[in-house]
């Protein structure tokens, strides 16, 4: 197949153009570089099978030949980021999703939209199945990111209503390992470079918030499963949904932990003698997240491998290297 990935240099993105290139697909990645990196390209940008084109998706994505597929993941996705570029963010959701899809439209290609578990705003229900429809401030501080999402959503299912498009939705959930930016905010990244700096890790509220972490080779494996599989009834390939193959699918390790015990277990992987300060929590910053995987589970087969004890120390070493 020929992929179109749009934030193809990004940290998630990076990796997938990586997996789909090994799958034995080409690949062209469409970037602005405003929170993505050539340096994440490096091990692909000589591959034949790779191109890379530098371009805002907000304006009109027009590729020469054939595409198969259409893999959205074009956006500002850390805090620091979107509350940095706030319209652009609001812009990779809308026209970025809605140009995007024109390319499928045009090209008759299937497409995946890179969603988040942000969709479900801080969920009163845990875990957060894809039935779950959330609980979300529209007008918050984060809401530039958890609407562009939302409406990103809505845009696509839109497409395969009105158009047939072939779509596929993943909602991320929390996601670490390398080519993370040190001064992205996430909490692994923030932890990781704090403790191997020796500085105070900080932990926001008292700690007892919980994540759901996943290493970025499982995530990349559920999302090219996810795009790759085939519709319903096409050889028998099992369908991603009943209904088709436009059904959200979270993608995600579903073991929680609180943010306070990842503080701890970086201390002692990094064997640092870094002490735990506390700031006041954010604006709407969620109390829980853990993604129920069921549906991705049973449709995709799909399970993560690798325990956050061994993608922490990957990860620690990755950063290790780069200081």
């Amino acid at each position: 197949m020929r992929v179109v990935v749009t934030g193809g240099a990004g940290f998630v993105g990076s990796h997938l153009c990586e997996k789909l290139l090994a799958l034995g697909n080409s690949v062209v990645c469409v970037d602005n570089l405003s929170t993505g990196r050539v340096e994440n390209l490096r091990s692909i940008e000589k591959d034949a099978a790779f191109e890379f084109r530098k371009q805002d998706v907000s304006q009109h994505i027009a590729i020469n030949g054939p595409v198969d597929a259409v893999a959205h993941l074009a956006s500002p996705a850390s805090p620091p980021d979107y509350l940095r570029l706030q319209i652009q963010t609001l812009k990779a959701g809308a026209l970025g999703t809605h140009n995007a899809l024109g390319l499928a439209k045009a090209k008759d290609a299937r497409f995946l939209l890179a969603s988040t578990s942000e969709v479900y705003g801080d969920p009163l229900v845990n875990p957060q199945p894809e039935s779950y429809w959330g609980n979300v401030n529209p007008v918050g501080p984060r809401s530039v990111y958890d609407e562009a999402k939302r409406f990103a959503e809505a845009m696509t299912l839109a497409y395969h209503h009105s158009h047939r498009i072939d779509v596929r939705i993943a909602r991320i959930f929390n996601t670490y390992g390398p080519r993370m930016r040190p001064e992205d905010g996430r909490v692994v990244s923030n932890f990781i470079v704090q403790a191997l700096r020796g500085n105070p890790l900080t932990v926001y509220g008292d700690g007892s918030q919980t994540r759901s972490f996943c290493y970025v080779s499982d995530l990349v494996e559920g999302l090219a499963r996810l795009l790759l599989t085939k519709a319903s009834g096409e050889n028998g390939a099992k369908a991603v949904s009943p209904d088709g193959v436009h059904a959200p699918v979270n993608l995600g390790n579903p073991v929680e932990t609180q943010v306070s015990a990842i503080a701890r277990t970086i201390i002692r992987l990094t064997g640092s003698s870094s002490k735990i300060t506390s700031l006041p929590l954010p604006i709407d910053d969620p109390k829980v997240r853990c993604p129920a995987i069921r549906r991705a589970q049973e449709l995709l087969g799909w399970n993560p491998a690798v325990n956050l004890e061994k993608g922490l120390s990957l990860t620690i070493g990755y950063f290790s290297q780069q200081s």
